[in-house]
């Protein structure tokens, strides 16, 4: 153990330690912030096939060369539940957690194995699946319910155009009022309608969401609005509950609107203007107390004049307008999104990327991006999986993206050589001054300032007459 160890690591507070930890049937580990094994358990020695002598000082990385403690310092946030296969061919799962001091810094690291063997962890599992087939109605619907998960500081941007609709996204948060967000695939049309039910009265109350475009048209109805036993074939024996009642207190978001079949976009009107359901193979209805929040990639005006969206539901769903603006447009937000996702993706990845080269960001600044934020997300995680360090370069880009920039970069202007600018501009300004004055040499050298001699010279030298 080094001198420049905090004091908390001296000999008696390791003997302790084991003192501690040894009974604790539990491995357990303790590593100090150059990975170095400062006190290990009995269970945790026995488990990896040494004895604690033989460990005790080695660099974690020399015994589990597959060990993240090197990146979880670099993160300097902890791993739950992680699977872990260790070199001995045990596969476990496992915390890591940093201890950070008063300024942040890594003090040391401790780990521990939750679950040391994973078939039998697979037994509880399938146990389980019993009692959740008993539950299996409800499964779905239940992970719909308090779905929204993202709020205003999701939304990334400084830029004037983002705040503008920040803004008017969160003034129509503090009211009931049926919303249309509209914008290009791959903005963020999402994370608007979750951010403004989570600002909203209705923020405790459940957020359901649905993909019209995904759902085969003869099923949407049952998904929106649930059926009754035996509604149909292959109906489910206690029925089905639709997004809309599951929604009831709270926000359906309608995502794709623009796709929905004109059959259905009747029933969603009668729904806006009755505010009651009727499931399928029903004959009650049922009141529904919900604010609909619709999205759409489509431009629905020219939707209605081909007949393929209904004027009165556009008018119906379109009382406060968002349009989130494609990421050509706000471009100055580019280096903050890719910071973000990059901090984002390195923990998914487990490859801690946190910097980009000035030469590769304006690669990035000077592309179109078609498929916005979220073609953006794919080309910094494929960069990612290119970087061997730190940083993302030109080269990790795709070819693409490399070429459109230079493309789109503007042309640098042609140097001329100093000594020819001026005699172009000299004898240019001389041949006007002559045709000006019908070639009165006195008039042209009092005009521009020079000795009749000195003019002569220069008609002689720039040969103009």
């Amino acid at each position: 153990m080094n001198n420049n160890e905090s004091p908390l690591m001296d000999a008696y507070f390791v003997q302790n330690m084991h003192r501690i930890f040894d009974p604790v049937p539990v491995p357990i580990i303790l590593v100090n912030k150059n990975t170095e094994i400062i006190m290990i358990n009995e269970a945790f020695a026995d488990y990896l096939g040494h004895t604690r002598a033989e460990l005790i000082g080695q660099k974690v990385k020399t015994i589990d060369p597959n060990t993240r403690f090197p990146y979880v310092f670099k993160s300097k946030r902890p791993e739950i539940a992680y699977k872990h296969k260790f070199s001995n061919g045990h596969t476990a799962l496992v915390h890591r957690i940093p201890v950070l001091d008063d300024q942040s810094e890594v003090l040391y690291g401790f780990g521990m194995v939750i679950f040391d063997d994973l078939k039998k962890l697979q037994e509880v599992l399938e146990r389980n699946k019993l009692l959740e087939g008993k539950l299996s109605i409800y499964q779905e619907e239940l992970k719909s319910i308090r779905g929204a998960k993202y709020s205003w500081e999701t939304i990334i941007g400084n830029s004037l155009t983002i705040q503008k609709v920040k803004g008017i996204s969160s003034k129509a948060a503090k009211t009931d009022s049926n919303v249309l967000i509209i914008g290009e695939s791959g903005t963020g049309k999402e994370l608007f309608a979750h951010a403004i039910h989570n600002d909203s009265k209705r923020f405790d109350g459940p957020f359901v969401k649905i993909n019209c475009a995904a759902i085969p048209k003869d099923l949407l109805e049952s998904e929106l609005f649930g059926y009754e036993e035996g509604a149909f074939t292959g109906a489910k024996k206690q029925g089905k509950v639709g997004k809309f009642e599951l929604a009831n207190g709270g926000t359906i978001f309608l995502d794709e609107i623009g796709d929905m079949p004109m059959e259905m976009q009747v029933k969603i009107l009668r729904v806006l203007q009755e505010r009651e359901i009727e499931r399928i193979g029903g004959n009650r209805t049922i009141p529904v107390d919900c604010r609909i929040i619709a999205a759409t990639n489509r431009n629905l005006r020219e939707r209605i004049k081909e007949n393929e969206f209904r004027e009165d539901l556009f008018y119906r769903l379109n009382v406060i307008n968002i349009e989130v603006p494609p990421l050509r447009e706000r471009k100055e937000d580019i280096e903050l999104l890719a910071l973000k996702l990059m901090e984002k993706l390195s923990e998914t990845l487990g490859h801690h990327v946190n910097n980009v080269t000035v030469e590769a960001l304006e690669c990035l600044k000077q592309y179109n991006w078609p498929g916005n934020i979220r073609e953006l997300e794919n080309i910094i995680e494929r960069a990612i999986n290119m970087t061997d360090n730190e940083t993302i370069e030109v080269f990790h880009l795709p070819q693409y993206i490399f070429i459109k920039a230079q493309n789109a970069m503007p042309e640098m202007p042609q140097i001329q050589n100093l000594k020819e600018a001026v005699e172009e501009v000299e004898k240019t300004t001389i041949t006007n001054c002559l045709i000006s004055v019908q070639n009165n040499k006195f008039k042209a050298a009092k005009l521009l300032g020079i000795s009749r001699t000195s003019l002569y010279e220069k008609i002689e030298k720039y040969r103009i007459g």
